[in-house]
């Protein structure tokens, strides 16, 4: 049930609280490579990782889904026919990063019994968030209808989005997939881990160091902000963010299971001692509270 749907005059956008707060203020919030100084050792960590991964583990790179230039996936297939399928989609702010960024959490994912799937999509500004999200949403449908061809069931479809990939797998999870394509099951999503994502897009109008690139209308992001949408009617996300991650993403952690409900978001964590980046190594590491979070999807 849609949290809001007792109180049918009310507005959602009234449970985001939003301030007046200085531009200097938005960017020390939202710019996590500002916050994280040794942000470039992580991506030149995920880099190296990714070359091994692709080395190392089967894979079937630029698989296309669309005909736009970012329209690619790669697939890292199960080695046991019918497996659940994780389908990662990468952060960056909808304007940087790249799906061979972020091979290095293909092995651990195929080790819990997975196929995995990493789509590319194209960036901002040559995009939209709009449009990004409907690239995701192309994606999804094609995965459904082709991954059983590498081992993955397509009644076992689950989501793992990074920052802004975690908005994405927000939005998918909402996406009523009947209305795009009538071939495709109201409950194509099983279920999605977000992971520092976002879900109220408001103040990234407001953030300096975005605005360029993003090109974000108010009409755009309430659009595209989950915490304004209905609780899906099917699944479950979990959601977390690093402990040592910003006011502001703490907040918008908190803010979907308060906007969807626990019961349709039964997690919401931070997690001591992670921030913006040093999150990801801790979902490729065994036994850590967000690699066992992952693999609770599948059970």
């Amino acid at each position: 049930m849609n949290s809001h749907s007792d109180h049918p005059t009310h507005s959602p956008e009234a449970d985001l609280q939003h301030s007046d707060h200085s531009a200097e203020w938005y960017d020390r919030m939202y710019n996590n490579r500002a916050l994280v100084p040794d942000f470039a050792d992580h991506f030149a960590r995920w880099q190296t990782e990714s070359e091994l991964a692709r080395t190392q583990h089967r894979s079937v790179l630029d698989v296309a889904y669309g005909r736009a230039n970012k329209e690619s996936l790669d697939i890292f297939p199960s080695q046991v026919p019918h497996s659940p399928v994780f389908v990662f989609i990468h952060g960056g702010y909808w304007r940087s990063l790249d799906k061979s960024d972020h091979s290095f959490v293909a092995p651990a994912l195929t080790q819990m019994g997975s196929c995995v799937v990493i789509p590319n999509y194209d960036l901002c500004p040559n995009v939209t968030i709009p449009e990004i999200t409907l690239q995701m949403v192309k994606c999804l449908a094609w995965v459904y209808k082709n991954i059983k061809h590498w081992g993955g069931d397509p009644r076992q479809i689950h989501l793992i989005g990074h920052s802004a990939g975690g908005h994405l797998a927000a939005m998918l999870m909402a996406c009523h997939w009947q209305q795009f394509d009538s071939e495709l099951p109201a409950d194509l999503i099983r279920s999605a881990l977000s992971i520092s994502g976002l879900f109220d897009l408001l103040p990234l109008t407001k953030t300096p160091f975005l605005k360029d690139s993003l090109q974000l209308t108010s009409e755009d992001a309430l659009r595209c902000s989950p915490a304004l949408m209905p609780a899906p009617e099917n699944g479950k996300l979990l959601s977390v963010a690093g402990a040592l991650e910003s006011l502001e993403f703490i907040r918008q952690n908190k803010l979907i299971q308060t906007a969807w409900g626990d019961h349709r978001v039964p997690i919401c964590e931070d997690l001591p001692g992670l921030n913006h980046f040093s999150v990801m190594s801790a979902l490729v590491t065994p036994h850590h509270r967000l690699y066992e979070l992952a693999q609770s999807l599948l059970d």
